[in-house]
């Protein structure tokens, strides 16, 4: 039997940034009606522009690192104002397949420009590491896992205790009710698309460090935080980040076992394959 401590703590690093990314995802779903499927590539993009500022231009580390983040926000905030009150009375595949041909825009963008696979971005965190117990861990892992934390409490204090949260929810409830009872419809969606895209810059940024800086692997990284916010059902804010730390985990605990390791990034999908079936079960039932 392999050693799955190092295999655990990377799971859950992982599973954390899958965590943050459903979260944004749930709180832009909830607010606008729109699954982004553009999350990944929005977060990937952000990484690639930033890897650019530090050995193209050689700006402060610090700086490109903002960047990749306030990058991410106004991608996303930019398409949110553009095309988010044309689709807003269409049906949610309709929007959903709106942000599809924007993740096809933005692949296409990175393999244009950076025509180099060869990109590598480590966060300074990396460099710092302790033992626990007989495993290494570095900052970058412990702040994955942290960071889901923090920004699931922050997203639910936020929705239940601020004016701009209450007028999220409202928005989930009822758009048209919530427009005729005076609130700034299309400011609120554009802060939920601003702050869902902040979030996806700094999830790229932790991915790149965890996993490589790779466009295709991070724009597609996007499905285990899709199938952590289908298990939540897309409302979740608790349910959503405990099942991506379980999809982390389970990914990552795979990776010993020659058997199974070379289909372990089928996780994501079979995750959300599985949600969809318990989803609708629950439809046929509620039909009889």
């Amino acid at each position: 039997m392999p050693d799955l401590r190092p295999y655990l703590v990377l799971g859950l690093a992982l599973g954390g940034v899958f965590a943050v990314s459903g979260v944004g995802m749930v709180v832009l779903y909830r607010a606008t009606g729109v699954l982004n499927l553009a999350y990944g590539a929005i977060g990937a993009l952000g990484s690639l522009i930033a890897w650019s500022m530090i050995n193209g231009f050689l700006l402060p580390d610090w700086l490109s690192y903002v960047e990749a983040v306030v990058f991410g926000g106004v991608a996303s905030l930019v398409y949110g104002v553009l095309f988010g009150p044309p689709l807003a009375r269409r049906d949610p595949l309709v929007k959903t397949v709106g942000t599809l041909g924007f993740l096809l825009v933005l692949l296409g963008v990175m393999s244009w420009v950076w025509t180099d696979k060869a990109h590598a971005l480590v966060l300074p965190t990396t460099q710092v590491s302790f033992q626990l117990g007989s495993v290494d861990v570095n900052l970058t892992q412990i702040l994955g896992l942290a960071l889901a934390v923090v920004v699931t409490a922050g997203a639910t204090l936020f929705l239940r205790i601020t004016k701009l949260g209450t007028a999220m929810r409202s928005l989930a409830n009822d758009r048209e009710i919530t427009a005729m009872l005076g609130v700034p419809v299309r400011r609120v969606e554009a802060a939920a698309w601003l702050g869902s895209g902040l979030l996806s810059g700094a999830t790229g940024l932790l991915l790149s460090t965890l996993v490589g800086l790779d466009a295709v692997t991070l724009t597609f990284l996007v499905i285990a935080s899709l199938s952590a916010a289908l298990v939540g059902r897309l409302q979740s804010l608790w349910v959503t980040p405990a099942a991506g730390l379980g999809i982390g985990v389970l990914q990552s605990s795979l990776t010993p076992f020659d058997a199974v390791s070379p289909y372990r990034s089928m996780t994501p999908f079979v995750v959300a394959i599985l949600a969809l079936l318990w989803l609708a079960r629950g439809r046929v039932l509620l039909g009889r």
